[in-house]
């Protein structure tokens, strides 16, 4: 949006203003930054946490408004478990050695990250239990005949590992996928390992996420584009508009009218 509007009131004698000027990612650091500074006057209170992505502007331009850093950063599980895929795609890019069949393939970069999300979501509040299921979806999904490496996973009926859930049942376990050698392992685990970090993932303990606010952005901007300037009234209906179908679609909207 290259400009916003701001009103306490919604009178038909109301005259449309900007109250910004700018690029859309500079809205979103000087939008943060007003919201926290009026918390306090109207809302009587003051905003401990902020989720976003790892370089959000919104989070640098407002971390320092009740005292140096007394807003505090957890980050999207959603974005986090993205940057899996970002960060070995990019190591791919750039090594022609781990290209090519049994290798570091888009299915098992895709499964890599699927896993992580996983055990984020299985390790609300314990933060070495993250860290060694995390640092077990690498091992599990390498593992193969020759080579089983389920050691790390969680053990059980109710396991996500198979292997695990197998041996639990006194079966034999079989292994789904021809796995990694211990040349593209090694290649691999470095990268993997940096979003292993006990600092990053102290982050994502929450195991919450972005996802539920940027969908009805979505919506919103379908009806009020971020690029044009509209009046009050026009951004009202249309905000309310997406908030009734992003919470009970269409059928929503003929209830309402």
């Amino acid at each position: 949006m290259l400009r916003s509007i701001e009103s306490e009131t919604f009178a038909a004698d109301h005259v449309c203003h900007s109250n910004f000027q700018g690029s859309a990612l500079k809205m979103e650091a000087v939008g943060a930054t007003r919201i926290f500074q009026r918390s306090i006057v109207k809302r009587g209170l003051k905003y401990a946490h902020y989720y976003g992505d790892g370089d959000s502007k919104g989070f640098i331009s407002g971390k320092d408004t009740y005292g140096k850093d007394s807003v505090t950063k957890n980050e999207c599980i959603g974005h986090v478990q993205n940057r899996v895929g970002v960060r070995l795609r990019k190591l791919k890019s750039k090594n022609k050695n781990l290209s090519g069949k049994g290798k570091l393939t888009d299915s098992f970069i895709d499964r890599l990250q699927n896993y992580y999300g996983i055990a984020v979501r299985s390790n609300v509040g314990n933060l070495s239990g993250l860290q060694k299921n995390i640092i077990a979806t690498l091992f599990r999904c390498s593992s193969n005949v020759e080579k089983p490496m389920h050691r790390l996973c969680p053990i059980g009926k109710d396991s996500w590992c198979y292997y695990q859930r197998a041996l639990s049942c006194g079966k034999k376990p079989k292994e789904k996928y021809k796995g990694l050698s211990n040349e593209v392992l090694n290649m691999i685990k470095p990268t993997y390992l940096e979003l292993c970090t006990k600092e990053l993932l102290t982050k994502c303990l929450h195991c919450k996420t972005q996802n539920s606010n940027e969908c009805l952005n979505g919506v919103i901007w379908q009806r009020v584009p971020k690029e044009v300037f509209v009046c009050l009234k026009t951004l009202k209906s249309g905000a309310l508009d997406a908030v009734i179908q992003f919470k009970d679609g269409y059928k929503g909207c003929v209830e309402f009218f």
